[in-house]
């Protein structure tokens, strides 16, 4: 007889939390687990997307004392060697499992054309439509025992480049399950609409109901075969699985403790975090929490060409906490190692500061950060000169980022995807290679 082992019950019964606990007992159990499947679980990925492009030197890349750092100061870290910016003085400790990548550099300045690079890997150019990552992503790494959609987003700021957010060829039935926050009386919470049967129906009704679409759809898909139809009856049958699966419970936030609640910020990005840890635990492959603004500067935030510090320092403050939190409350929970968070931008600031005390767009030399599962953290890759202008070494192009994600994930990055016109589509660009020196 097979034991479903469930991960949130393991977290729930085992008493983890942020004030810590001793989980030497289960650690025997989780290894005698593993070598029974006899290979390593299907990873995960949060992506905390930072719409508008956040400044390198008030993050990651400080410039203390140069002309063009301005007023941020620089403050050590849990590794010694690495400093970040005053803004993050929660992520400084745990930059033990964080990766700085400080030479991101691409040609792109505008914002629709780097969201769409950064976040499939590809230019848009001609007709073909590429995937969001967390389209082809969560393709790759669906868990078929998960009653959830593979890619779920969480207060996408869309209005840049909607299709950086979209399925691109690989149809529908990839696309994200969009989640907004609603605050009542102070409190955030998120909700999946359209899911809830109505009152007036029973069990017995609502279920003839969808065996008589069920019916339908596959009637008209064999007489008009092809991908539209067959992507729409994949979208209809994994909605039909959500609306009858305990899964959705993993929207309920007030399961979650107060105090840890609190550690992750009562905001709608802090608790969008928190609503990704939940959602790993259940078995989504990829899932995206954007901070744009909305909770502290309006709009897409980031993009700070007007009172950039005050700006930023505003972001930070929502931004350290949740971030910080999501490392720890992952790898209490065990679930770190399997897990990879990305923070990223699509693309930095102008080192030089300008006339609105601002800084603009800047994509020769910037920054993201890489950490949990695949990556070897506690380490920085590339730097860029005093002024922040150049890269000095390492320079990272968005093809070589993507192949790193890929292979941080399990994924071979040259694997292919069929597109729509028959051109077979790697994960990552052509002629792009994994950074072995930061991968785990």
């Amino acid at each position: 007889m097979t034991t479903k082992f469930c991960r949130r019950q393991f977290a729930k019964y085992s008493g983890l939390s942020l004030l810590g606990a001793s989980m030497s007992g289960w650690f025997s159990q989780l290894a005698a687990l593993a070598d029974e499947t006899g290979k390593r679980p299907k990873r995960s990925c949060i992506l905390l997307w930072m719409s508008g492009g956040p400044s390198q030197m008030e993050t990651v890349d400080p410039k203390e004392g140069q002309e063009n750092g301005g007023p941020t100061k620089a403050i050590d870290t849990s590794v010694p060697g690495i400093r970040i910016s005053e803004n993050l003085p929660k992520v400084a400790t745990v930059m033990g499992d964080l990766v700085p990548i400080r030479s991101m550099t691409t040609k792109e300045g505008d914002h629709t054309r780097a969201t769409y690079y950064l976040r499939t890997g590809y230019l848009p150019v001609g007709p073909l439509q590429y995937p969001s990552m967390g389209s082809f992503l969560g393709k790759s790494l669906r868990k078929e025992e998960c009653d959830l959609p593979s890619y779920v987003s969480i207060n996408p700021f869309r209005a840049f480049s909607p299709g950086a957010f979209a399925p691109g060829f690989l149809g529908p039935a990839w696309s994200p399950l969009v989640v907004g926050a609603q605050t009542t009386n102070n409190e955030v919470s998120f909700e999946v609409r359209n899911l809830k049967v109505p009152e007036q129906l029973t069990e017995t009704q609502v279920d003839a109901r969808l065996r008589m679409l069920g019916s339908l759809e596959h009637s008209f898909l064999a007489n008009r075969p092809g991908s539209p139809g067959a992507s729409h009856l994949q979208s209809y049958e994994q909605a039909v699985r959500m609306m009858k699966s305990q899964a959705v419970g993993a929207f309920s936030l007030e399961e979650e403790d107060s105090m840890l609640r609190d550690a992750y910020g009562r905001n709608a990005f802090g608790q969008g975090c928190l609503l990704a840890r939940r959602l790993v635990e259940e078995g989504v492959a990829f899932v995206e929490v954007s901070l744009n603004g909305l909770d502290a500067a309006g709009g897409a935030g980031w993009d700070t060409h007007a009172d950039n510090f005050a700006s930023v320092k505003s972001l930070c403050e929502i931004l350290d906490p949740a971030w910080s939190t999501l490392i720890t409350d992952l790898k209490q929970r065990g679930l770190l190692e399997n897990t990879l968070v990305i923070w990223a931008g699509e693309f930095g600031r102008t080192p030089k500061i300008n006339e609105n005390s601002g800084r603009d767009h800047w994509p020769g030399s910037w920054s993201t950060v890489l950490g949990g599962g695949g990556i070897r953290g506690g380490q920085s890759l590339g730097k860029t000169s005093d002024d922040g202008m150049e890269i000095l070494d390492s320079p990272v192009t968005v093809p070589n980022f993507m192949a790193t994600i890929c292979a941080a994930l399990g994924l071979d990055h040259t694997s292919t995807n069929q597109s729509n016109i028959g051109r077979p589509i790697p994960l990552s660009d052509h002629g792009s290679a994994p950074l072995s020196a930061i991968l785990s």
